[in-house]
């Protein structure tokens, strides 16, 4: 019989308000959304582990860039998800104040050099933004988001992180019969059946980077 304990770890996620989900209204700190579903499958089959939800809605990639030491690296996570980069895109639509690729690039770089530096070696995630197609005016906004996604697919190619690739989870659930509204209804926040979705997605993500599998 092996009596090693093995240590408590934490799985910290970071981001816009998709993470936030609601977090600052929920008594576990959690919110309601993709993060919470994440933290029940672990206090299932890893009781000990810790989810720590840090998202703040309206959040771009400059203020995590701004807050990232006390919201990540402070809390010494042993696991890391980036999910930023929608509102870089909306704001260009809905406020005038658009990021350029080369901004948001530069910003994205510095969260995963941080990492790098301060948790060498810990799994970090990407989730890549994305836009539901629920009309015409959302649809216009992959002409801004489609090269900030590759983007972070090329740092993930050069960091060597595992993306949660919900380009292919969109395309995955509407051959399983999705709308674009039942995945986010404005196109954006996922629905509770989104956020699901997200969850798994995570899930399958993580197992391939997992050193405890």
């Amino acid at each position: 019989m092996n009596d090693t304990a093995v240590p408590a770890r934490t799985l910290l996620f970071i981001g816009d308000s998709i993470t936030d989900a609601g977090r600052r209204e929920d008594p576990e700190h959690l919110g309601f959304g993709y993060v919470r579903l994440i933290a029940e499958h672990f206090s299932a089959h890893e009781p000990d582990a810790r989810v720590l939800n840090t998202g703040i809605g309206g959040n771009r990639v400059p203020d995590l860039v701004a807050r990232f030491g006390p919201d990540c690296l402070d809390l010494a996570p042993d696991v890391v998800t980036l999910y930023v980069g929608v509102n870089d895109t909306w704001r260009r639509y809905d406020s005038d104040d658009p990021t350029s690729v080369e901004d948001f690039e530069a910003g994205y770089r510095y969260l995963l050099d941080q990492l790098s530096g301060a948790r060498p070696g810990v799994p970090v995630l990407l989730i890549l933004p994305f836009v539901a197609d629920i009309d015409e005016e959302k649809a216009r906004y992959h002409e801004d988001l489609a090269p900030k996604v590759a983007r972070i697919r090329a740092l993930a190619r050069e960091f060597g992180h595992p993306v949660v690739d919900t380009e292919h989870l969109l395309e995955r659930a509407y051959a399983a019969g999705h709308t674009p509204a039942t995945i986010a209804e404005d196109g954006v926040h996922p629905t509770i059946a989104g956020h699901r979705l997200l969850a798994d997605a995570w899930l399958a993500a993580f197992a391939t980077v997992d050193p405890r599998r």
